[in-house]
């Protein structure tokens, strides 16, 4: 996975600062808001006879549709940029695209939403190792601290105090979601490849939509529609309408921001903030489908914030001790 990564043999970049930590934030509280509302506008299709798969399908490939004439803007022509990174861009769509969405979908048919989706995001806490591990970057007290923080918010958020059953199939399927979510962080900070966001998201979003394509075609992943009209608690929609705002939205604007805040924030901090796609979701759900969240859910709220908090000012200890080190 040495793709993934910038040469060891550089220096680390500083923490982010200024205008670039504030447009970072931005991006990543957008990309956060935009991706926690995917879960309810699915789940209205769901309720009518979609599958998984189909919705996916359908959300990514419309994603690719609105991106690809900016991401072909983007590049100017450099194909050979693109030939370069042809390897990154297909483990970007495969694994952070197409992957952690089948594998999360493949997970809640065997256990719970909760459960799946926090295994699932514990790759703030594999990013953290990796940076590690890959580049020496110890997290200090403050980002585990944080993490701890975040980790107790997010049981809060989901609920799962009041106990959930866990099958080991599903624990799988939601740890190979994880590898997914997590690959999306470290490649979307990665600046080294030189490519512009655009042209990352937009190759992404395409090996995504064929990858998706051929699971549905070989029978691994369902393909279901209707076009029953789909109900939230404001009122009856046409289909078309809920699965053009997760193309449009909820996957074009969500991906294409998320890369911006990585390359503003470092895939560790992003990766933190990425955490209040959950509180999103809880949210979006109170307001489309009347879930309302309860007390412990607010406080988990805040208590991710306070994760996120205490995450940035741990990677702004890091990234000072990292850089008074020498060049390995």
């Amino acid at each position: 996975m040495t793709a993934l990564t910038n040469d060891v043999s550089q220096p680390l970049p500083a923490a982010p600062e200024g205008s670039r930590l504030a447009s970072g934030l931005v991006f990543a509280l957008v990309s956060a808001a935009t991706f926690g509302m995917s879960g309810a506008l699915a789940r209205g299709l769901l309720d009518t006879g979609w599958s998984p798969g189909a919705v996916v399908l359908v959300r990514v490939g419309v994603a690719a549709l609105v991106v690809l004439p900016f991401g072909l803007h983007a590049l100017k022509g450099q194909w050979r940029m693109l030939r370069g990174n042809a390897g990154l861009v297909t483990v970007y769509g495969v694994l952070a695209v197409a992957g952690t969405q089948f594998c999360y979908f493949s997970a809640v048919e065997h256990m719970q939403v909760g459960p799946a989706l926090l295994i699932e995001y514990t790759a703030p806490a594999t990013v953290v190792l990796w940076l590690w591990l890959r580049h020496g970057q110890r997290p200090g007290l403050v980002t585990v601290a944080g993490a701890v923080l975040a980790a107790l918010g997010l049981v809060l958020v989901l609920d799962l105090l009041s106990g959930a059953d866990l099958s080991l199939v599903g624990v799988l399927w939601s740890l190979a979601a994880m590898v997914g979510a997590a690959t999306y962080f470290v490649i979307s900070a990665d600046e080294s490849n030189g490519m512009p966001p655009l042209v990352l998201a937009a190759g992404g979003l395409v090996v995504g939509t064929v990858a998706l394509a051929l699971l549905g075609g070989v029978g691994l992943l369902a393909m279901h529609t209707s076009s029953a009209d789909v109900t939230y608690s404001g009122g009856t929609v046409t289909w078309w309408v809920p699965l053009a705002v997760l193309g449009v939205v909820t996957a074009a604007i969500a991906y294409t921001s998320g890369i911006a805040a990585g390359r503003r924030l470092g895939s560790r901090l992003a990766s933190f903030v990425a955490l209040l796609e959950v509180v999103a979701g809880v949210g979006f759900a109170w307001l489309l489908l009347d879930e309302l969240p309860g007390v412990a859910q607010l406080v988990g709220g805040l208590l991710v914030l306070a994760g996120v908090v205490a995450v940035k000012l741990g990677e702004r200890d890091t990234a000072l001790s990292a850089s008074s080190l020498p060049p390995v």
